[in-house]
């Protein structure tokens, strides 16, 4: 099991929101053929044939919650990552 299977599977779970790492977050997106943009604080990534837009915002050293639970909403609308 990679560790994008592991952060995906982490992700899924959602016991932990809070505790997911703003780095290993960020890279995940670029993993599913999305395209990083960042504006200030905010690291936006879109992908053609996905409407919204994943917006990762760092609390520390570990993603804001909201926004975890976002893109954990993304993922399972979209069944992105082999999901």
């Amino acid at each position: 099991m990679t560790s994008q299977d592991k952060l995906i599977e982490k992700l899924l779970r959602g016991a932990s929101d809070a505790g997911i790492g703003f780095d290993e977050l960020c890279n995940l997106p670029g993993r599913l053929g999305f395209v990083m943009r960042v504006r200030g604080s905010h690291h936006m990534f879109t992908k053609p044939g996905i409407v919204e837009r994943m917006n990762i915002q760092r609390d520390g050293a570990n993603a804001k919650p909201y926004k975890v639970r976002q893109i954990r909403a993304i993922i399972l609308t979209y069944r992105l990552g082999g999901q």
